[in-house]
């Protein structure tokens, strides 16, 4: 488990119908776009994807908050990827750009947390020295 000193937090929400409504008029172009290949492999076997899609855009984006930068130049939909541990915990992988912000921040970790409805999708991040 991670664990220290919080540099940075982030949050947010996202409506799920919002998403299906992207992802219907977009598709897999969408998907491509902001998700990494095991984020959509797991999102898109469950009965009703959009919700756990939407948990993952919203995590993206809190991890993007906590680091100050929002998705953008320094930090891309993929370079913030979403795994489970071993107990079934939402973890982050960064990628390489991902990686150096956070050395760049004095960060040695990323915490996430994530809930969701049928209607809502949440996410809160903090960035963690220690």
């Amino acid at each position: 488990m991670i664990s220290g000193h919080v540099l940075g937090l982030g949050c947010d929400l996202c409506e799920v119908w919002r998403l299906r409504g992207v992802w219907e008029r977009q598709g897999d172009r969408f998907l491509e776009f902001t998700y990494t290949e095991g984020e959509r492999a797991y999102c898109l076997q469950m009965r009703d994807p959009a919700p756990f899609l939407a948990a993952r855009f919203a995590a993206k984006e809190a991890v993007a908050k906590a680091f100050g930068t929002g998705i953008g130049a320094e930090l891309g939909w993929r370079s913030i990827e979403v795994l489970h541990g071993s107990r079934g915990e939402p973890l982050v992988r960064l990628d390489a750009k991902g990686e150096a912000l956070l050395v760049a921040r004095g960060a040695t970790g990323v915490m996430i947390t994530l809930s969701h409805t049928d209607t809502m999708a949440m996410a809160v991040a903090a960035l963690v020295k220690g």
